[in-house]
């Protein structure tokens, strides 16, 4: 079961949802659903409310036209029964049902049915038979068709006894063509004993019909038709089917169906609308062919078609630019972070928009700028460390070349020492005595730092010697609390910056050199060890270049100032860089050095 599940998944992945196709292919597929299925939806739905709409439009349409052809139809026959009525009623005629048979009573019959037959035009003929034999029509020697042979016909034996009309289509027969018509036909009786004595047959053309029938304009190919109710054409633009048995049977079952549409099952798959005339007993028919009602809805479909086809290339016109607008920064990104994968970090994405993709183009900048910043620093680093590392080894190669035994040293100083006691050369004597005081602090004590109390010894020591040496040119004054004589120091931190004061201040200056060490508080948790000369200062440019080396976070020896250099970087190594050195320097004034370190007392850590 899991076996089937993960494989339906990796088909709906793979296959609908494009798991590794492009981004373009799953933008081009998945926009041509969201356009298409929705459009084609509509289209469907429209088309088929519309086919529905148009058809019902049509019955609708046919079935008012027919109702009125049915009722000018009607109205217009009605005309005829009162003429029946009144040729029937007329004294002439009724004459004829009597016993007044003679050749004037024939006669004055005969031109009461000229007058009405030549009052109107749609009249063609009017024939009354009579039992006896005694036929009198209008048309007279015109009439080709034997009056005689009307008792034969399909109809004559099912004209109504009641003596109300029927109306059935015949053909006159006439010199030179046929000519159909409606006849108007009812019995005749005579007045005084209620007998059938004959039959009063009144010829209607088509005239009048076909101008009404004419006006039916349903389709350019449809036509308009009338049945009676035996199935029989009464009324068809084809002459020839007149009185003939309609084709198509199941327009006969109209009548009795709710619903007055019918497709026959012909050639050309007519829509026939139907209405019955119960006054007539007829029924009234349009045909149209299905492709002529349903023209108008091809036309539709043709129209959504070609919308939908003008649409979806507009729509993916719009959606190539679109997607690839899209497509275009992410291929550009893609492109600089192969670059990126080989180790190029000069390239930098083209930033258009402030969209997501333009974010992450921005941010990718940001990160292949940072990852460049970072390897250099970690370069520089290397370098400098390298560097660092080749000056310290090429500083302990000179120490070591320009050292000498300490203890021998130490030895021979205090050799002089006795031998200056034993010529009385006391000086001399202190001198070396100082020396080996120095050479002995820096062998007793291998620790990094040490109280303030021992280095201010040693470089009382150090000043004494100078004093020996300078006589009454140099004085040096010591002001050094008690509270800070215990707080820790770096060692040999003092020396190297009093040293430095007979070195660079004190070569030049004319008048007395003094030299004043002491201590302030700096804050709550540091204090400041200050050492200040009255030598000739230090001229602008060495003091920035000064200034600046010693504000490096990295150690920078060129030659000169290593002794101050030095003391900074162990500053830092043992107390961090928020504490270290400062100078300020006036010329002709003298220079101040300030050494900030944190209050740590020796207890606290021990020597170390």
């Amino acid at each position: 079961m899991q076996t089937r599940r993960k494989k339906l998944d990796d088909f709906i992945e793979r296959y609908i949802l494009l798991k590794n196709q492009s981004l373009m292919t799953k933008l081009c597929i998945f926009s041509s659903f969201l356009v298409i299925f929705p459009v084609l939806s509509v289209a469907i739905i429209s088309y088929a409310r519309s086919s529905v709409e148009l058809e019902n439009e049509h019955r609708q349409y046919s079935g008012q036209v027919i109702e009125q052809v049915e009722s000018h139809i009607e109205y217009y026959l009605q005309e005829f029964e009162i003429t029946s009525l009144k040729i029937i009623n007329s004294p002439e005629v009724s004459s004829l049902f009597k016993n007044e048979k003679n050749a004037n009573v024939v006669e004055a019959a005969r031109n009461t049915l000229k007058y009405a037959a030549y009052s109107r035009a749609d009249i063609s003929n009017i024939t009354v038979l009579v039992d006896d034999d005694i036929v009198i029509d209008t048309l007279g020697l015109r009439n080709f068709y034997p009056s005689v042979k009307i008792k034969g016909e399909y109809w004559y034996s099912s004209v109504p006894l009641n003596g109300m009309p029927m109306l059935v289509t015949r053909t006159l027969k006439l010199k030179n063509k046929e000519q159909p018509v409606i006849s108007l036909v009812r019995r005749l009786y005579n007045p005084e004993t209620l007998l059938p004595v004959g039959m009063l047959i009144m010829d209607i053309n088509f005239r009048r019909i076909e101008e009404i029938s004419n006006k039916v304009t349903i389709s350019r190919n449809g036509y308009f038709f009338i049945l009676d109710a035996k199935g029989h054409y009464v009324y068809h633009p084809d002459y020839t089917k007149l009185g003939t048995k309609v084709e198509f049977s199941e327009l006969l079952q109209l009548q009795n169906k709710e619903s007055r549409t019918q497709i026959l099952k012909n050639k050309r798959k007519d829509f026939v609308t139907y209405t019955y005339s119960p006054n007539l007993g007829w029924g009234f028919f349009t045909a149209v062919p299905y492709k002529d009602l349903t023209g108008g809805i091809i036309q539709i479909g043709n129209t959504i078609i070609v919308t939908i086809l003008i649409s979806l290339t507009i729509a993916y016109s719009i959606g190539f630019v679109f997607a690839t607008s899209i497509i275009r920064p992410i291929r550009r990104l893609k492109r600089f972070m192969k670059e990126v994968e080989i180790g190029n970090l000069s390239g930098r994405v083209q930033v258009e928009s402030n969209d997501e993709i333009g974010q992450l183009s921005a941010g990718f900048n940001n990160t292949v700028e940072k990852l460049s910043n970072l390897l250099e620093e970690v370069y520089v680093s290397k370098l400098r460390e390298t560097e660092m590392s080749l000056k310290q080894k090429e500083i302990e190669i000179k120490m070591l070349q320009s050292q000498m035994n300490p203890h021998f040293l130490y030895n021979s100083l205090e050799t002089i020492r006795g031998m200056a006691l034993e010529e009385n050369q006391e000086n001399i004597a202190i001198m070396s005595f100082s020396l080996a005081k120095l050479l002995r602090y820096n062998l007793k004590n291998d620790s990094s730092t040490v109280s303030l109390g021992e280095e201010i010894k040693f470089c009382k020591t150090y000043l004494q010697i100078q004093k020996f040496r300078f006589e009454e040119r140099f004085e040096y004054e010591i002001n050094i609390p008690e509270w800070v004589m215990q707080l820790q120091v770096v060692k040999f931190s003092l020396q190297p910056l009093v040293e430095n004061c007979f070195v660079h201040a004190y070569g030049q200056c004319n008048q007395k050199f003094r030299i004043t060490i002491s201590v302030v508080l700096h804050s709550e948790s540091s204090f400041t060890i200050r050492i200040e000369d009255t030598g000739t200062g230090i001229p602008n440019h060495i003091l920035d270049d000064l200034t600046k080396k010693i504000n490096q976070k990295t150690a920078n020896y060129d030659g000169q100032n290593i002794g101050i250099l030095n003391v900074q970087q162990r500053i830092h190594h043992v107390y961090g860089p928020d504490y270290g050195l400062s100078i300020r320097s006036q010329l002709g004034v003298g220079t101040v050095v300030e050494m900030v370190l944190p209050m740590k007392e020796m207890s606290d850590e021990g020597e170390m």
